[in-house]
């Protein structure tokens, strides 16, 4: 869905309007910036003297002795858990706000008084509110929650929470207003209103307020930083001035004051708690909007789980298929074609979608309503180009493909190797959509700079018909086509008998054949699989790596059989690939979380990757939930419990740590997952200490002491066993 049609040149300098250094603040408050430590001011806002009573000068001048020295306490510790500092000046409370950019110190002024508070009631039922947000079941329900409590904190007219499609147009889905205002839910908002560096600033800076939409703007003196000779950053700061277009926009809606927090759903910008004030001016208490910013943060943090709450009985159904179509792919390893069109399910059955596109070696198969055979690939191979791999208006994408909307406005196409591709198709589905204006009627104004966006001036719900767009694929339905794309490129580079075609393969995917010789470097491994699977969640792998490093690698992932496997061997390789790129385990490790936060939602996995320097003995370590790595020498042997973080598909960004040792020319490090320790009647903590003792007083050479620790422990066959021994030589 697009709504721009206004005049190139006018959109291209909005876009490249310098919001985040605009050289003025907005009037209800001052800002200083100070070097340090001398704290001394030299850039100061231009009510500076107005409204402290003075300029220039350093920090301490404007504050009491005391107040002074809680400023100097603060600077030393985390600027964030200080704010605001409370002081006096010239007799009255301000909330002094602290930040550093450009090698200054930020500091934002803003006085008490004028500011309207909830009061310390509503503040001792945040519990209770936050209660309401976690116990709603789904994305409405938290978004009703979240409008009325915000608007109740803070007191505005109306305040929306307001989500962004695809394309950057946003959709009001919540509101909670004043009773004789005209309802804005449901109404659309073309993406140009909030363009794409306003997005970007939102998305690093959670809370924005404009206590008084005809506010005269207050320029910075000097209007650039000393220190490096460009326009302040004012990115970070509360008072920093908005764009002339936004303030006309506010105007046109008869907007008086206006204040948003964003909504951000794992990094991305989802959406924004939008308030309005039409009555006069308005500014909420510094403590009532970081109270209202809490407020979206933790509804950010919830939004993830109740939008697939909505998608329940889909994710369910998808799953279902993809593990049916696995299933025969498995089966009929010789016959791939048929197993995805012939059978019940087929390909086609997989996704909600009119028509299946299937190309393996070459040979194109159709399944129902699809675009002509020879327009199949070449639209699917642009797509694939093109960097998309989901679009439910094709013609945005290809242009060539605008005449294929009644068969092909959305397709979802990945590849399988090679030329090979699997692609769905949707055809457009006519949608009827209101509008918060006309956003066709956006104008532009002549200015000595050239022409500038004119926001439209009518909001008034304004109908279309939206054609050349399908129903959207959805997250879960990605992830479903790329794992089948996944099961089915391991097939056709896999074909053996029938029985034991598929396990075979995945199990060469988990252990190396051979070991690989790296010059001073002696290795060992050992596997054993539970007695139950052939093929289980443990594995490993050694890495040697273009500066000469050797990354020795050892992981476990949830389950057992085929189903596991397949998991670990998508892992192993992605692992692989981001080792080669990535600086070092940590990064790696928070490149492999994305993989599976992206492609294989649900799975969980532990990995530890200990990087070794053979010339030097240094050994960099970084652990994803998984058990720590033992580390022996002359003096004994102790396990390595830094650089340890959450396992793998439990947080979206864990930002994994690492840790530094050395190994002796006498030293040996010993790698293991839990088969080997844990024992269902003495406990992990004693299978640890048991395997401790044992490669504390075991041999040196890494094959004899694998031999020795699998002895001495003798762990149960109902669970998978792996070891990786290393040494220097």
């Amino acid at each position: 869905m697009t709504a721009s049609s206004v005049d190139a040149d006018a959109l291209l300098r909005c876009a490249d309007e310098p919001i985040a250094v605009p050289g003025a603040v907005q009037p209800h408050g001052v800002l200083l910036a100070a070097t340090e430590p001398d704290l001394a001011v030299v850039v100061a806002s231009g009510n500076a003297e107005a409204v402290l009573g003075r300029t220039g000068g350093t920090l301490d001048q404007y504050l009491t002795d005391v107040d002074a020295a809680r400023l100097r306490e603060a600077l030393d510790g985390d600027l964030t858990e200080v704010n605001p500092l409370r002081v006096q000046v010239r007799g009255a409370e301000v909330d002094l706000v602290l930040h550093r950019a450009d090698g200054l110190l930020i500091t934002e002024w803003e006085p008490v008084a004028g500011a309207e508070e909830a009061g310390a009631a509503w503040h001792t039922r945040l519990p209770t509110v936050l209660q309401r947000l976690a116990a709603s079941a789904t994305l409405d329900e938290l978004s009703e929650v979240l409008a009325r409590d915000v608007r109740t904190l803070t007191g505005f007219d109306r305040v929306m929470v307001y989500r962004f499609d695809e394309a950057w147009n946003g959709e009001v889905i919540a509101e909670d207003r004043r009773a004789d205002l005209e309802p804005f839910l449901g109404l659309w908002f073309p993406a140009s209103d909030i363009p794409a560096q306003a997005r970007a600033l939102y998305t690093s800076n959670w809370m924005r307020i404009i206590p008084d939409a005809g506010y005269q703007r207050v320029p910075l003196d000097p209007p650039v930083n000393p220190l490096t000779g460009r326009s302040l950053d004012l990115s970070g700061a509360m008072l920093r001035s908005v764009s002339p277009v936004h303030l006309e926009y506010l105007a046109n809606m008869g907007v008086v004051s206006s204040m948003s927090v964003s909504l951000i759903d794992r990094g991305k910008l989802w959406g924004l708690l939008s308030c309005h004030h039409y009555a006069g001016p308005h500014r909420p208490s510094y403590p009532d909007r970081v109270a209202a910013e809490f407020l979206g943060r933790t509804a950010s943090l919830l939004l993830h789980t109740k939008v697939a709450a909505g998608e329940t009985d889909g994710v369910v159904e998808v799953a279902r298929r993809t593990a049916e179509l696995t299933a025969a792919v498995g089966r009929t390893p010789r016959a791939l074609g048929t197993a995805l069109t012939g059978n019940d399910p087929s390909v086609l059955d997989l996704l909600p979608a009119t028509g299946a596109a299937v190309r393996l070696g070459g040979q194109l198969l159709l399944l129902g309503t699809t675009p002509p055979a020879d327009r199949v690939v070449p639209l699917v191979r642009a797509l694939l180009e093109s960097g998309t791999t989901a679009t439910d208006a094709v013609s945005t994408v290809v242009p060539g493909a605008s005449d294929l909307a009644t068969t092909a406005s959305g397709v979802l196409a990945v590849p399988v190797g090679g030329e090979d591709f699997l692609a769905w198709f949707r055809p457009e589905t006519l949608r009827e959509v209101t509008w918060g204006g006309n956003p066709y009627q956006s104008k532009t104004a002549q200015t000595d700079d050239g022409p500038r966006l004119s926001p439209r001036r009518s909001f008034a719900a304004w109908s279309e018909t939206v054609r050349a767009t399908s129903r959207p694929w959805r997250d879960h339905e990605i992830a479903a086509a790329h794992t089948l794309a996944g099961h089915l490129a391991e097939a056709t580079l896999n074909r053996v008998e029938e029985d034991n075609r598929l396990a075979g393969a995945l199990q060469r995917t988990l252990l190396l054949e051979e070991l690989p010789k790296v010059p001073g470097v002696a290795l060992a491994a050992r596997y054993r699989p539970s007695q139950d699977d052939v093929v289980g969640g443990d594995w490993y792998d050694l890495v040697p790596l273009p500066s000469g490093r050797l990354s020795i690698v050892l992981g476990d992932v949830a389950g057992h059989g085929l189903a596991a496997a397949a998991v670990t061997a998508q892992l192993r390789h992605a692992l692989r690939a981001h080792l080669l790129r990535a600086e070092g385990p940590a990064a790696a490790l928070d490149g492999l979380n994305e993989v599976i936060g992206a492609l294989l939602p649900g799975e969980m996995a532990t990995v530890v990757v200990a990087e070794l320097d053979p010339e030097t003995g240094e050994v960099v370590v970084a652990s994803a939930g998984h058990l720590p790595v033992l580390h022996a020498g002359a003096d004994g042997a102790e396990y390595v419990m830094e650089g340890r973080g959450p396992a793998l598909g439990v947080l979206d960004a864990p930002s994994y740590r690492e840790t530094r040792l050395r190994l002796a020319d006498d030293g040996r490090l010993l790698l293991f997952t839990d088969g080997l320790v844990e024992r269902s009647a003495a406990g992990l903590a004693a299978g640890l200490d048991a395997l401790r003792d044992s490669v504390a007083a075991g041999p040196a050479e890494p094959q004899q002491l694998l031999d020795a620790v699998l002895d001495a422990l003798n762990p149960p066959s109902t669970d998978d066993v792996t070891l990786l021994g290393v040494a220097r030589t």
